[in-house]
């Protein structure tokens, strides 16, 4: 959605998509916003709540059934097991894409790991498709005014145009960059506790020969998936940045992270987006301006 800041506010059912790399600030904002009277769609939460939770539940019985004791109980259906995932806990999504590189490090085979990167894919797609229903949800049935989209920091990957333009129709998309001064902390932040991440099919392959090249590897089982998650993810933040500002730049806004840490409260958030508003909104104005000049 596109607006000038006077139809922003007169905005009564505001629905927003947060986008940016994990760690700039969009649970942030998200759980700030849910406080006041702002409906929470986690696209994390929904995959795994809705697209992956048979899938992870198959692969913690397989691991169960590897146990002779959770076993027998299994088969004699004694016990069951839940997918317990939170909206500010999503271990089992995280846990289901799994790392890959050897086995004995809890690493995954590279076709297992192509596979569920796949499945992970299909269900992200999924769960964005669902933005508009769930947007009429949140009104009628529990009554929240407003809506916040909380995606993945893969959503840039997906190369489903058709996932950008219903974001792009139902909500306002507001991108949160992130300054070149603050990059190296965010990477840094991020190679301290790697977690598993989702690769577009090309950028996996390449990432896979160049590491196995540079550390004199030769085969995926060799790699340590911590070490390895360590080792893409600058790569893999530099190569996302022009695919965010492709979908930014014509269809949201975009705020920086410094900006968003300054947000306390909703104002602050609502006040940031007339910001970011009128910045575009003069960027264009100097650029008809400037090509009449010409």
């Amino acid at each position: 959605m596109k607006f000038r800041v006077d139809e922003f506010r007169r905005w009564q059912n505001r629905s927003v998509t947060l986008l940016g790399m994990s760690g700039v600030g969009k649970t942030y904002l998200s759980a700030l916003l849910r406080r006041e009277d702002w409906f929470h769609y986690s696209g994390d939460y929904r995959i795994g709540t809705r697209y992956l939770d048979e899938p992870i539940l198959d692969l913690i019985k397989s691991e169960a059934m590897e146990v002779p004791f959770l076993r027998d109980l299994l088969r004699r259906d004694w016990i069951a097991i839940h997918n317990k995932i939170r909206v500010d806990d999503l271990g089992p999504v995280m846990s289901f894409v799994g790392q890959l590189g050897d086995p004995n490090y809890n690493g995954l085979s590279l076709p297992e790991f192509k596979r569920r990167q796949a499945m992970y894919r299909k269900a992200e797609i999924k769960a964005m498709l669902d933005v508009p229903e769930f947007i009429e949800k949140a009104r009628r049935i529990y009554g929240y005014q407003h809506f916040v989209n909380d995606v993945g920091g893969s959503l840039c990957e997906l190369d489903e145009q058709r996932v950008t333009d219903l974001l792009a129709k139902h909500t306002l998309i507001l991108y949160i960059r992130v300054p070149e001064e603050d990059q190296i902390k965010l990477i840094r932040r991020a190679q301290s506790d790697p977690k598993p991440l989702y690769f577009r099919p090309a950028f996996l392959k390449s990432a896979v020969n160049d590491y196995l090249t540079e550390n004199s590897l030769t085969y995926v089982a060799d790699i340590n998936p911590n070490a390895f998650t360590r080792w893409v993810f600058p790569r893999l933040f530099q190569s996302r940045v022009p695919r965010y500002e492709a979908i930014a730049r014509p269809l949201g806004y975009t705020v920086e992270s410094t900006e968003v840490a300054m947000v306390r409260d909703e104002q602050d958030f609502l006040a940031l987006i007339e910001v970011a508003i009128a910045r575009k909104n003069e960027q264009q104005s100097h650029s008809v301006d400037d090509h009449a000049a010409d």
